[in-house]
């Protein structure tokens, strides 16, 4: 709507008249998507399931708590550790490849960054990948789903046992850190281009992309579900209010698997990635040259040439907002 709004897919299964595809794209516009893309109903919840786990919610969840963790650990002060984080990725990252691309991040970089960011990329992409590649598997075998049918059923008392309804996500240091520097940001600030936070970003983001492509997704649902849903639609929202505005505005489906595979990220960035870069083990240049020469960035290209010329916004008390989560103005 004016310039903005929330990307939409469709699928035709059944056309008798041979306008199905018209009247789904036609809803699409009513709608005020900018991006419709054709998919399948099997294609759409592989995808959509598994990205709400990786790089849309749970996945960058986990990467900006273990960053957190290890900028503080070298003695980063909390506020400036915060702004290297959760502020750059959901803000000056998110907006240079939103309109520019993965690649306009790293040329962004000095010489001495680009070192930094390759260090961090090399350490991060399999450690990811790994973690990815489960999820995608739980999500195309049912198991996922099956988890989160058992965890709404955990909500309730039942056979002698209490009730475990889902609990809050922001309620750790890092995150009252989070509302100080939100309260004290200048207007448009975008936070620093931290090199080491760009690229495990960066390896997460290209690592989700792989995935998909391996498993026979077409490349306007992978960078739907990898980058456009990511930096346009979903960061926004933790940029405006924290990890908990943007989880907890999805559906029960996407909060559960968030809470689930969040942790698993965390944990493994830590334990492998993070330890392999302080091992000053040696870069994997294939990697590096794999990302410079990816196809991916010529139909990233295509999709910003179609970007809406207006950001999406996230007022504190709009319709589309939880309830429960609105502010008054």
């Amino acid at each position: 709507i004016n310039g903005a709004g929330i990307n939409s897919s469709f699928a035709v299964h059944q056309d008798v008249d041979g306008r199905a595809t018209d009247v789904a794209l036609g809803w699409s516009v009513a709608l005020g998507s900018p991006f419709t893309f054709a998919t399948t109903l099997e294609q759409e919840y592989k995808s959509d399931i598994f990205g709400e786990r990786g790089i849309l919610l749970g996945a960058v969840h986990g990467i900006v708590e273990a960053l957190f963790r290890r900028y503080t650990e070298q003695g980063m002060d909390e506020e400036m550790a915060y702004k290297n984080t959760v502020e750059g990725i959901t803000g000056i990252i998110s907006k240079t490849i939103s309109k520019k691309g993965m690649l306009e991040v790293y040329n962004s970089l000095t010489e001495e960054g680009k070192k930094e960011f390759n260090k961090a990329y090399s350490a991060s992409f399999y450690p990811c990948m790994d973690i990815l590649y489960e999820c995608y598997e739980d999500v195309a075998s049912g198991s996922e789903i099956r988890s989160v049918v058992l965890a709404g059923r955990r909500f309730y008392e039942k056979e002698g046992l209490p009730a475990f309804p889902m609990g809050n996500i922001d309620q750790t240091r890092m995150w009252k850190v989070g509302e100080k520097v939100r309260s004290t940001r200048p207007e448009n600030d975008l936070g620093p281009l931290h090199p080491f936070t760009a690229g495990v970003y960066v390896a997460l983001m290209m690592a989700q992309i792989e995935v998909l492509r391996k498993k026979g997704h077409s490349y306007s649902e992978i960078i739907n579900e990898s980058v456009i849903e990511s930096v346009d639609s979903l960061n926004p929202f933790m940029h405006a209010r924290g990890v908990a505005f943007m989880v907890d505005n999805c559906s029960t489906t996407a909060r559960l698997g968030s809470r689930k595979w969040a942790p698993r990220f965390d944990y493994i960035l830590t334990q492998q990635a993070f330890v392999t870069v302080d091992k000053d083990a040696p870069i994997n240049q294939d990697l590096i040259s794999n990302f410079m020469s990816d196809p991916v960035h010529g139909a990233i290209e295509v999709c910003a040439e179609l970007r809406p010329t207006v950001d999406i916004s996230v007022p504190a008390n709009a319709d589309f907002v939880r309830p429960e989560l609105r502010q008054s103005s």
